[in-house]
């Protein structure tokens, strides 16, 4: 299925008149990087979401609209859905949002957020999310600070398609907004007490009230426990569990009918065991670690929940911040500031060979986060056709990051399997410590692969951002209304990476070494005998003949150290052929680092992008309204804060010239380059009171897409030329009779590479993306049926559904074999979604409501992601989705 929006000449057309009417009614607006806040109103002044369907207020544009009348593609859950639908953080959303996809990867640091199939940003500190998420107007950097229960929350906003022009660098395919109630002056609140299975146990609640007639506060808190769902056969532990607790509290001062100062700060625990690693594919080097006594699942135990692990894979992640928005307003005008610091400090360490051998004895992350935000900004709320938002935004993020990964006590052993079978068996590991220890004249006997040699890395990246904003909307007349906004950001990033590798196979020169060996053999082929004492006879009584000998010998091994280290170019250079030690260097995990900043590569970025949108908005009938819209998106370079760090290609010969190479050295990428988006969007918002239904058509772009995938032994981050994707986005809800409300809400996607040649399989260019499912649907019902005593029966269920999608496009680790072979050994790997979730309610006049609910009740389960399994070349893993839970809750009102 495919459509087209409209012929781009007349869609153009349409959009630069709309765009010239606009901006001539708003030509002070300058620029914007605004993470946060209301528009005209705060948040502060928001009623409260008692409402359903187009009613609900939100606040995607920065102003308080209900749903019917906001002209964008938004999707809102209420608190009432929250609880009914026992949805916990936002992995669990997934199932009422069908263009959204939350991910967890491999702890409970790393959450990928995906709208409209694009998204990333998880596995690296230095990589910024393509989805923006923010609480109560303040912007949450990294996933870390985005997990958490939400027992106070009034809506959670999921805007979808770039919103950089009202939310700045940081939301360049799309938002997630998370609205907590502010205090109130009338004493209430409520407490929640659930029990499930895996002894899941959640407790949490608010209590607020005034203390004067001037001030009013809140406090929130939870506790949420369960025992992990994937058993480790290996440690004897449990992994996949919840152990987290959190605390917030807010004050809200409201002096004067014309000011309002809301204070808020929160800190949260996590202190958690995950995340559960299967086998998908074995290999010899799986056989490897079973000969050594270590185990791995077997294929047909994915679903199992079983792992194996000899280490549990631990962490202890904390997160606190507090804000302050102060709004004040003067005649038709509210000024409003957003103060805000976060901080993330976070400590993992996890069985990285995913066996219970103890092949990586450790891989430990020690992470810092520090983040300063200050918005200001001024808006209008008059009755009259122009109403108009001014402002600017400072960010200022400082990140710290050590990691330590090193061999364990039975790494020797493994390798000397492995170079058995890489060597035909012509060499063991104490036999190729000999043979090097020859052919260098230094001693490596018992050195290769010993426990406790490590990498030790050490990361610092400083981003700093301003940016200007404005917007405008015009009334032309009752019925349209016509929206220019601009948004300037100026982004600057300063970044340092240093690692020290004391892995003594790691840090040979397999090519020289080789070159070596290669020129005695020339040497010995030449005089017809390998006999030392022969030889040194041979030189003794021709010593001219014998030093020409040697004089050919040398070019020939220096020709060879200056050839590509890549195995395929080794097999096509006849130089090359018959060099020892080429298939070993797989081996070298753990290889020298080249640090940055040098003389070479400065260590830092500097991006600066206007942003604007163009609206339009019609009122067809008081029922039905349309717009069409065209959108910018952007966001600036991200910095590649792992091992994997790599000089540029283009900065080889410079590196080279300064000596600033270290021994192996490869290129790739210090950091992305930024990458923009564009949207053409059409869309209809019906509400008939009974009915209601949003439509969205739009044709969105990405240039220089980040994209960072895992090669088995690190990332590869690099710029997408660019990729590209059309869609329909449909919501609805009926109340067929008193009580039963039935919902809908269905995303076709039909994605695109156009260009992506350097991805980390080779040139995917004109293929689909991996992973974006080309149907994705959601179908809900819920009943409240009212007791004449005024108790109430609540039954509620949804059904997530998402059509067969290959999971990832290749794996870097069959690339030996070419791109043909990576791209089909990911290919037998693919997800299916479907996924019940039910909850019965009663619900007491005085306030108490009992609950039994219950996720995934079919047990339906699939594959999040796939990867090469670290150290295990040819073997692949993956991530399972979560099983079956259900349980009982009871919540009292007051």
């Amino acid at each position: 299925m495919t459509f087209e929006l409209g012929r781009r000449s007349g869609r153009t057309a349409l959009l630069a008149g709309a765009c010239g009417l606009a901006l001539a009614f708003s030509a002070s607006a300058q620029a914007q990087d605004a993470e946060a806040g209301e528009m005209a109103q705060p948040a502060t002044d928001m009623p409260e979401a008692v409402a359903s369907g187009n009613e609900i207020i939100v606040t995607a544009t920065k102003r308080a609209q209900t749903l019917q009348d906001v002209p964008v593609a938004v999707s809102v859950t209420t608190a009432k859905t929250l609880e009914q639908a026992q949805i916990r953080d936002l992995k669990d959303l997934v199932s009422v949002v069908p263009s959204l996809r939350v991910t967890q990867l491999q702890s409970s640091a790393n959450t990928n957020f995906i709208i409209r199939g694009f998204g990333n940003g998880a596995n690296n500190a230095g990589i910024e999310p393509s989805v923006g998420v923010f609480v109560d107007g303040v912007y949450r950097s990294r996933s870390a600070a985005q997990i958490g229960d939400f027992p106070d929350v009034q809506r959670i906003e999921v805007l979808r398609g770039p919103q950089s022009t009202l939310f700045g660098k940081n939301a360049s395919v799309g938002v997630i907004s998370i609205v907590t109630d502010a205090p109130k002056f009338d004493f209430g609140g409520n407490v929640e007490a659930s029990y499930g299975n895996y002894d899941a146990l959640v407790l949490k609640g608010v209590v607020t009230g005034p203390v004067s007639e001037q001030l009013a506060v809140s406090l929130a808190g939870g506790l949420n426990k369960r025992d992990g769902y994937n058993e480790d056969l290996g440690t004897g532990n449990a992994t996949n569990e919840r152990d987290r607790w959190f605390v917030r509290g807010q004050a809200l001062w409201e002096p004067n009918s014309q000011m309002r100062v809301r204070l808020i700060g929160d800190y949260s625990k996590i202190d958690e065991l995950c995340c559960g690693v299967v086998n998908l594919r074995p290999s010899d080097a799986t056989l490897a670690i079973r000969a050594l006594g270590g185990q791995v699942n077997g294929p047909n135990e994915v679903y199992a929940d079983r792992t194996y692990s000899n280490i549990d894979s631990t962490n202890d992640i904390k997160n606190w911040g507090f804000s302050g928005q102060v709004d004040y307003d003067l005649g038709p005008l509210t000024f409003t500031s957003i103060s805000a610091y976060r901080r993330t400090d976070a400590a993992t360490n996890q069985d990285s060979d995913f066996s219970s051998a103890d092949l990586i004895g450790f891989n430990a992350q020690d992470q810092a986060i520090k983040t300063f935000t200050q918005e200001l900004r001024v808006a209008t709320n008059m009755d009259g056709p122009l109403n108009f938002l001014l402002g600017g935004y400072y960010f200022n993020e400082n990140i710290r990051q050590t990691n330590q990964i090193g061999w364990g006590t039975q790494a020797r052993g493994y390798a000397d399997f492995i170079i058995r079978g890489l060597t035909q068996n012509t060499q063991s590991l104490p036999s190729l410590e000999a043979t090097i220890s020859g052919l260098t004249g230094t001693n490596y006997s018992g050195q290769f692969f010993a426990a406790g040699q490590k990498l030790d890395e050490r990361y610092r990246l400083k981003n700093e951002a301003y940016s200007f904003f404005g917007q405008a909307d015009f009334k032309l007349g009752d019925k349209i209304t016509v929206t220019g906004g601009v948004n300037y950001t100026k982004d600057t990033k300063n970044f340092a990476a240093a690692a020290d590798s004391s892995d003594v196979f790691a840090n040979l020169d397999l090519v020289q070494i080789g070159g070596t060996a290669l020129s005695r053999t020339f040497i010995s082929t030449a005089l017809g005998t390998t006999n030392p004492a022969t030889i040194a006879a041979f030189a003794q009584a021709n010593p001219a003949q014998f030093a020409a000998l040697q004089t050919q010998a040398a070019g020939f091994a220096a020709l060879n150290a200056n050839l590509s280290t890549s195995a395929a170019a080794a097999d096509a250079n006849p130089l090359t052929v018959g060099n020892p030690l080429l298939a070993l260097q797989r081996l070298q995990f753990l290889p020298p680092f080249l640090a940055v900043p040098n003389a070479v590569e400065p260590g830092r970025t500097s991006d600066d992008k206007f942003t604007y949108i163009v609206r339009v908005a019609y009122d067809l009938t008081d029922d039905i309204n349309v717009y069409a819209s065209y959108a910018t998106g952007f966001k600036a370079s991200s910095i590649n804060l792992s091992r994997d760090s790599r000089p540029f290609p283009a900065d080889r010969a410079a590196l080279i010239a300064n000596r600033l190479t270290v021994v192996n050295q490869t290129y790739g990428s210090r950091f992305a380059g930024p990458e923009s988006s564009t949207v053409y969007e059409i869309g209809l918002k019906a509400d008939w009171g009974l009915v209601t239904a949003n439509l969205a058509a739009f044709d969105q772009r990405i240039n220089g897409f980040q994209s960072n995938t895992f090669t088995g032994s690190g990332f590869v981050l690099a710029n997408a030329g660019k990729q590209s994707v059309r869609g329909l986005e449909f919501e609805g809800t009926v109340k067929p009779a008193k009580g039963l409300q039935l919902n809908v809400g269905m995303t076709y996607l039909d994605p695109k590479y156009d260009s992506f040649v350097l991805s980390a399989v080779g040139d995917l260019s004109k293929t689909r993306p991996a992973g974006i499912p080309a149907i994705s649907s959601t179908f809900g019902a819920s009943y409240d049926h009212e007791f004449n005593s005024g108790h109430h029966l609540i039954l509620r269920g949804d059904f997530h559904y998402e059509s067969p999608v290959q999971i990832a496009e290749g794996l870097p680790g069959f690339l030996d074999g070419g791109t043909q072979v990576a791209i089909a050994a990911a290919r037998p790997y693919r997800r299916e979604v479907n996924e019940l979730n039910a909850s019965l309610s009663w619900v007491m006049p005085m306030g108490l409501e009992l609950t039994v609910w219950g996720r995934n009740l079919t047990d339906a389960r699939y594959l999040l992601s796939i990867f090469d399994t670290p150290a295990q070349p040819g073997s692949i893993s993956g991530y399972t989705s979560q099983p079956r839970t259900y349980g009982v809750a009871a919540r009292y009102r007051f």
